[in-house]
């Protein structure tokens, strides 16, 4: 039991503050990219089709079409990289991977929008 209340009090300094991001919502992130000396950020904007783990283990796998080729990227969300996550649209879906949206064109992969009361 000390090993795990330690473990906890570590990982608990590491954990950042994020939004609620759910499959289905429409994201934008912005990373800080270190190349050589410089520094710059770069957004990614895209669907999130799933999320996994827990606490700092959390990540999120996010799909977008770039130049007509899908483009999936996993971010663990509590990165020191991550700068920002800003959630652009809610999705509405009933499932908790979207897996299925990576064999459907751009009109057939679309998510309608959860309307919030």
């Amino acid at each position: 039991m000390d090993k795990a209340r330690v473990l906890r009090a570590v990982e608990s300094s590491y954990i950042k503050e994020v939004p609620d991001v759910r499959p289905g919502d429409t994201v934008r992130l912005t990373l800080k990219i270190v190349e050589g000396g410089k520094e710059r950020f770069q957004k990614f904007e895209g669907l999130v089709i799933g999320v996994r783990g827990s606490g700092i283990n959390r990540s999120i796998t996010v799909r977008k079409i770039s130049f007509g080729v899908g483009v999936e990227r996993i971010f663990p969300l509590h990165s020191p990289s991550i700068e920002k996550i800003e959630i652009l649209r809610r999705g509405k879906v009933r499932r908790a991977k979207l897996y299925y949206l990576r064999g459907r064109s751009r009109k057939e992969s679309r998510i309608a929008e959860k309307r919030e009361a």
